[in-house]
């Protein structure tokens, strides 16, 4: 048996000479990350293979009571290490680490142990976290390194908005789907080159996006829009909430999906929360607000471009988290915590009243702050249609779907109730 001081590390010879292989959690922004790792001198995949084996091969290695994106994620590194496409002495592994109580912090020894019992127990594993996790075994990063991933964010954020809001009114299919992969091989090549990712140059680069969105010719018809919260993974990875957001866009509906900064920002404030509440250092209680305030300028532009070209803007973060007061703690920090209450109510009070949560079953923080809120959201803002999904090996694609499609019939009648109600009004107003 391999000891945990045994497990293979990730040295700065392999660098040259592994392959690092890339669970796809958000397509978007982790490819503009895998470019950013490659401008550090990484080589990298991000991997793509989906399919009912994934699962099963992550039930045959990690324990069934474990989380289902644990399943999943490690279910994706076999698959693709069984496939035969990768030289196994010159291939390692990568994993994200929060560092926070969720059990997700733990998934990289749960893959190690699968690795293990896989005949795999000699690909190392790497870990991207800012927590100080896994010291020696860890990517480096450097200031250009962490303005690159953040940037990585900045823009997958934005291209997904943007992207999210015209497709469903777009008079040529395709238009919003090609703009934006053309604007991501463009990005992507620019951070493997060094370039884009300033400061100066996304404020250069964001208006130039959202105008070249903005001009795709639409016609803006009523549409049913639906919001998507839940657990990081199955809320963004198509792999974990079985391509939600393809099946929500087959049902004629606008998809607003928050953006993946919104989640770093509520990690970094809650260093500074805890202090705090429970009590911590000047460093714990000021550094954080320092990142936040950093982050803030940019996140300040990516809501201006939306706005003025004509698109939804989320909230900044400061009032995001002030939705949550006298609702849900704000030391409900275990896996998305407060966030998850707070995103519903922004949704609901943005017109995204019908609301998909997406949940692994058994996932305890999702269950307290997002199902567990539902009712208290309806009863402040009764417009809110919320409907709680578990995602999990034994749950059905089809009963998913359907639990889903019931939601979206509520919508519809509302929808259509309102359109008759405004067309009335107008009639009105012309006599």
């Amino acid at each position: 048996m391999i000891m945990e001081h045994e497990y293979p590390r990730f040295t700065p010879e392999m660098k040259k000479t592994h392959t690092i292989l890339i669970p796809n959690m958000a397509p978007v922004q982790f490819r503009i990350l895998a470019a950013a790792m490659e401008r550090e001198g990484y080589r990298v995949e991000l991997l793509g293979n989906c399919g009912s084996q994934v699962a099963e091969l992550g039930l045959k290695y990690v324990h069934n009571d474990t989380c289902y994106p644990a399943l999943l994620v490690i279910g994706q590194f076999l698959d693709a290490l069984n496939s035969g496409k990768y030289d196994l002495e010159h291939t390692a592994l990568i994993i994200t680490q929060t560092g926070g109580g969720c059990r997700a912090s733990n998934y990289i020894f749960l893959l190690r142990k699968a690795l293990e019992r896989a005949g795999y127990g000699k690909i190392p594993v790497l870990s991207l976290n800012f927590s100080g996790l896994e010291k020696g075994n860890s990517l480096k990063i450097t200031v250009p390194f962490m303005q690159m991933i953040l940037s990585a964010i900045y823009y997958g954020d934005l291209l997904v908005a943007l992207k999210a809001q015209t497709m469903p009114y777009e008079v040529t299919t395709g238009d919003a789907a090609a703009l934006q992969e053309r604007w991501l091989d463009t990005i992507c090549g620019w951070i493997r080159e060094g370039k884009g990712y300033s400061r100066r140059e996304m404020r250069k680069t964001m208006p130039q996006i959202a105008a070249e969105f903005a001009a795709i010719p639409v016609r803006r018809t009523p549409k049913v829009k639906v919001g998507v919260v839940g657990e990081i993974y199955v809320k963004y990875s198509p792999l974990g909430n079985n391509d939600l957001e393809a099946f929500l866009a087959s049902q004629d509906c606008e998809v607003n999906l928050p953006g993946l900064m919104g989640f770093v920002q509520y990690c970094a404030y809650n260093i500074s929360k805890t202090a705090q509440l429970y009590g911590g250092g000047l460093a714990e209680r000021h550094v954080p607000q320092v990142v936040l305030a950093w982050i803030a300028g940019m996140e300040g532009l990516i809501i201006r471009v939306l706005q003025e070209n004509g698109y939804h803007a989320p909230l900044p973060f400061d009032q995001l988290r002030v939705l949550a007061d006298n609702i849900i703690g704000l030391g409900n920090k275990m896996g998305e915590g407060w966030l998850l209450t707070a995103e519903m109510i922004e949704l609901v009070r943005a017109g995204y009243e019908n609301i998909v949560c997406a949940q692994p079953f058994g996932c305890l923080p999702n269950h307290i702050c997002g199902k567990g809120m539902i009712n208290k959201i309806r009863e402040l803002y009764p417009q809110a249609n919320i409907t709680p999904i578990d995602y999990d090996p034994g749950a059905t694609r089809v009963n998913q779907e359907n639990r889903i499609k019931l939601m979206l019939a509520v919508a519809r009648e509302r929808l259509a109730e309102a359109t008759d109600t405004e067309e009335e009004r107008q009639i009105c107003i012309a006599k």
